[in-house]
């Protein structure tokens, strides 16, 4: 395929946005080569500068759930947006969407809309901390939740050693209030909070990773998290800013039938625009001011926009009672299909898949945590996606990424796919 547009485009963006682009993953750093720059995109297709048509498969990082350009969001979006774009004041539709979340989520009373996951997470964290009066928390390797310093950390050695800090701008006394706990170890995390008793005030957890690839957790992994944080008064934090609205209605807490404390939203619920929301029951969310002490704000958080797009995604999935299980019955398929032509070509793999999140692993042996992940051959890795590219198929450009599965896409799509992998396989 021919990229000259999008290579001019990248050098004039590199003169004036730091690296050229406005979240670092987008500059292909991890695997070589110009950033592909779209111009529009509609249903599974994205539609590129040089007018090259890509199948997606990462879908704006997970919110396209039912395809680019989807049409009762664009429509509620325009007609909105005819009416004023922001006002910080109350709207009647924020009580609308938040009626309607609380509906679909269980375990959940209030909910708060922020602009972004990590907003959203950052909110939480705060939250975990005002209402049980401790410091510290617990983030697992592997897992990301956002920018904020606190989870800009990563390991130090032996279990109960503080984390560093894992960029420039991130303090120590930020860094040793966040404990690194290993994603499936159970034992781990009971160390964790054995050598700091009465310390720590939340655990937050990707339910199923999405940033190391999709790894879901290990049996009663997650019910076992739930008992500990009960019997040390922890609060139970699910990042469910790429699970939620896309694993099922309820997102993982209905998927696995476990309880969080507080949860966090992203992705799914903006329809595309930027959104965030946390949630809980009364008696944490009632911490959160203007009720409580614990203080949090946004002008744009609840903009009619975001709303709008919102209300209109999450009344699409809650009509649509087949949804969740079209999209895991394709993602199977592809799964099954990709396997296949790996395995024929002799190419080392290991697939993850949860529902409509699937990951493809350049290593033989399972994949259940950060340290597994960070096996896979990250050359054929390179070699694998670029292969992709000239096929025609964009997956995320990096190897620690899930892919999204979206309803839009057809069979006839998923075959394609799946004979791109069978003829980049042959080549690797």
């Amino acid at each position: 395929m021919i990229y000259k547009r999008s290579s001019a485009l990248f050098a004039e963006a590199e003169k004036v946005i730091p690296g050229g682009v406005n979240s670092p993953v987008r500059a292909f750093k991890g695997v070589g080569g110009t950033p592909i720059f779209v111009k529009e995109a509609k249903g599974a297709y994205l539609f590129d500068e040089d007018g090259n048509r890509l199948i997606d498969y990462i879908n704006s990082w997970g919110p396209m759930i039912l395809g680019h350009a989807f049409g009762p969001v664009v429509d509620a979006v325009v007609d909105k947006a005819k009416k004023g774009t922001s006002f910080g004041m109350p709207t009647e539709i924020e009580t609308k969407i938040a009626e309607l979340a609380v509906s679909m989520v269980p375990n959940i009373d209030k909910i708060r809309f922020v602009n972004s996951g990590t907003e959203a997470c950052m909110s939480a964290i705060r939250l975990a901390r005002g209402f049980t009066g401790k410091d510290k928390i617990i983030k697992f390797a592997g897992c990301y939740h956002g920018h904020s310093d606190s989870f800009l950390i990563q390991a130090g050695s032996g279990a109960s050693t503080f984390g560093t800090p894992n960029s420039p701008g991130v303090t120590q006394g930020t860094a040793k209030d966040t404990l690194l706990a290993n994603y499936n170890d159970i034992d781990n995390v009971k160390a964790l909070i054995e050598s700091n008793k009465n310390e720590i005030a939340c655990i937050i957890i990707e339910p199923v990773a999405g940033n190391m690839g999709c790894i879901p957790p290990r049996q009663n992994f997650l019910e076992s998290l739930r008992a500990l944080c009960d019997e040390h008064n922890i609060l139970l934090v699910f990042d469910e800013v790429m699970t939620g609205f896309r694993l099922a209605k309820g997102g993982a807490q209905e998927l696995y039938g476990i309880d969080a404390d507080i949860v966090c939203f992203g992705k799914v619920i903006g329809g595309g625009l930027p959104v965030g929301a946390f949630a809980a029951r009364n008696e944490i969310m009632d911490y959160l001011a203007p009720v409580g002490p614990v203080y949090q704000a946004g002008t744009l958080s609840g903009n009619p926009l975001a709303m709008a797009a919102g209300l209109a995604m999450l009344n699409a999935l809650d009509n649509d009672a087949e949804v969740f299980d079209r999209l895991a019955q394709k993602t199977a398929y592809l799964h099954k299909g990709i396997s296949k032509a790996l395995q024929e070509n002799a190419v080392k793999n290991t697939i993850n898949r949860v529902g409509s999140m699937i990951s493809v692993h350049f290593d033989e042996n399972p994949v259940f945590d950060f340290h597994t992940a960070a096996k896979g051959n990250n050359d054929t890795f390179k070699s694998f996606f670029h292969g992709m590219l000239n096929e025609g198929v964009y997956i995320a450009p990096s190897a620690f990424e899930t892919w999204f599965i979206t309803d839009a896409l057809s069979y006839e799509d998923l075959d394609f796919t799946i004979n791109a992998v069978n003829e980049v396989a042959k080549r690797l």
